[in-house]
């Protein structure tokens, strides 16, 4: 398995692997072509594909605020589980958070998303029950 840079021509294999790990994504609003793209180019995304061979079997989405580092869209196929690449792709993200001088990293979970709880929690990534997560929204795509 390698690691690399995700890039924009990845996109149409990025969304095959969201649909297969299950996970929703919204393609008229942030997860659309032109903004995945815009993202790779920022300053504040560190997006990581992991390949078998050709194969992307798993991807990351990294971000930060300048003090904050998020991890979103952690996503690996479901025939690949079991093999360490979702802890390979998180830590690959972490390391180039600290690199940046980011020293907190933090994800937000759906409720729904047990299994993702489970992982992050045996990564040591500690749930805060008494904070809640607000948002406003340009429209239901975004």
């Amino acid at each position: 398995m390698r690691i690399r840079d995700l890039e924009a021509t990845d996109y149409d294999e990025l969304v095959t692997l969201w649909e297969a790990a299950g996970l929703p994504y919204r393609p008229r609003g942030r997860d659309a072509r032109d903004r995945i793209a815009r993202e790779i180019e920022g300053g504040c995304s560190v997006f990581l594909a992991a390949e078998e061979g050709d194969e992307l079997v798993g991807a990351v989405l990294g971000t930060h605020d300048g003090r904050k580092g998020w991890i979103n869209r952690l996503a690996v196929r479901p025939e690949y589980h079991g093999r360490g690449i979702g802890r390979a792709l998180t830590d690959a993200v972490e390391r180039r958070l600290h690199e940046i001088g980011i020293e907190i990293v933090t994800c937000l979970i759906e409720d729904w998303n047990e299994g993702s709880m489970a992982f992050f929690e045996r990564l040591g990534y500690l749930p805060h029950r008494e904070i809640r997560y607000y948002s406003k929204r340009r429209s239901p795509d975004t």
